[in-house]
């Protein structure tokens, strides 16, 4: 039945026959027939025909839309298969967005692990358009980044928080003793960003033109380096996904905001709806359970 199913796919997709059989390497009266026996093993009728030309059905209409998934289902079914077969150890490449403060990921990462431990599980850090480069190309299977474009239909974009910006700064700064600052205050105090060089130019024009930072911009090659410089009173750095407390006497996180309101965030978890698998849709649903306020 499962290839019956798929010549009816093919029917309903081209539109034609004649055209399904040519797709499908058959006679069209072959693939006429095979959709006939396909209607009287269901008992119903699928298409409506007259002369050259058929129209769906609704009973017609509602099958082919499910028989959709479940061949998509089994076709994937196989590949895992095959792959099992084969010796392959699956794989699961996922991606963080870099600084990010909250321990959502981390919290992921735990549990699918302890799940799946012969998942060979790969993690990167990036800034969001690195991320969102890798996504693209297929060098990663899930990514947890912000959210700086329209969402795509291709995409599975879930928007798992919605985070207001705070900053880091030395604690021996004025500002620190507040417990939020304004965007204008802090147009004389370098803001310090972690980036490569190929990305300063982006990360400086989101942060200037979107958030609305308008002083001068220091670039650090990681986090370390970058509190470093924030220790020796030398700027702020924004921080990705909220307040939450940071250890030590040397370092403070206050709120930012724009005309006396937060700047929020959206948090995104994005992956191609094409190269869905079972390992990353578990993935993406592990992550999206530990922010139970959305």
């Amino acid at each position: 039945m499962l290839r019956q199913i798929k010549y009816f796919q093919a029917v309903v997709r081209c539109g034609s026959f004649t055209e399904a059989a040519e797709d499908c390497y058959i006679s069209q009266s072959a693939i006429s027939q095979q959709i006939q026996a396909l209607e009287q093993e269901l008992g119903l009728t699928l298409l409506e025909r007259k002369n050259r030309r058929f129209t769906l059905t609704a009973a017609g209409k509602h099958f082919y839309e499910k028989s959709l998934i479940l061949t998509a289902d089994f076709d994937k079914l196989c590949m895992e298969t095959l792959r099992i077969a084969r010796g392959e150890v699956p794989q699961l490449h996922v991606g963080c967005l870099q600084g990010y403060s909250g321990q959502e990921f981390q919290q992921a990462l735990a549990e699918f692990t302890e799940k799946h431990p012969d998942i060979a599980l790969h993690i990167s850090n990036g800034t969001h358009e690195e991320l969102y480069e890798e996504l693209i190309s297929g060098r990663l299977d899930l990514i947890f980044n912000d959210q700086r474009r329209a969402f795509y239909e291709e995409y599975q974009n879930w928007i798992l928080a919605v985070r207001p910006c705070y900053i880091e700064l030395s604690a021996r700064h004025p500002l620190a003793t507040q417990g939020q600052v304004e965007l204008a205050e802090l147009k004389q105090l370098p803001c310090i960003l972690v980036a490569p060089k190929k990305q300063r130019k982006t990360e400086e024009s989101f942060y200037r033109e979107v958030i609305g930072i308008q002083g001068e911009f220091l670039f650090a090659e990681n986090i370390e380096e970058a509190r470093l410089l924030l220790v020796s009173g030398r700027g702020f750095m924004p921080i990705e996904g909220g307040g939450s407390p940071i250890t030590g006497p040397s370092l403070c996180r206050i709120l930012l905001l724009r005309n006396g309101q937060p700047i929020n965030r959206n948090y995104c978890v994005f992956w191609k709806l094409e190269h869905t698998t079972d390992s990353i849709q578990e993935f993406g649903e592990l992550l999206k359970a530990q922010f139970p306020e959305m």
